[in-house]
């Protein structure tokens, strides 16, 4: 039950901060038409789950609860493509280039195909 908990907290702290940023660098930006406060949230998480994941396995830091809290709390709160970039580079890593290519294929084409879905049931309604 205290890994829910640890979860629960990382996971507002996370989602507070995209709250604040997302919107700061949108405004910062205001003549983009690009969503560059959400892309620049998710290749932040991207980079920190890298940086972080790199210091837990070589250095031996964020163990147990500490782990939980970052990576699937903060950074999960934060942003799930960060998640979804690690995964996807784990596998390539690990040789599994065709799950590497199926994951981020699948992920993006049928996330969209589910936007999509969604919207046109959500005017049905």
């Amino acid at each position: 039950m205290m890994n829910y908990l640890i979860v629960f907290v990382g996971a507002g702290i996370g989602g507070v901060l995209r709250f604040a940023m997302s919107p700061a660098v949108q405004h910062a930006c205001k003549d983009w038409a690009f969503p560059i406060g959400t892309f620049s949230v998710n290749m932040l998480g991207c980079f920190l789950i890298g940086f972080l994941a790199q210091l837990a396995e070589s250095k031996g830091l964020f163990q147990g609860e500490t782990r939980l809290f970052l990576f699937v709390g903060i950074l999960g709160g934060f942003t799930t493509f960060s998640s979804f970039g690690y995964e996807t580079f784990q596998l390539l890593r690990d040789g599994e280039i065709l799950y590497a290519i199926a994951n981020a294929v699948l992920q993006v084409v049928l996330g969209l195909l589910l936007v999509w879905l969604g919207w046109v049931i959500g005017r049905l309604v």
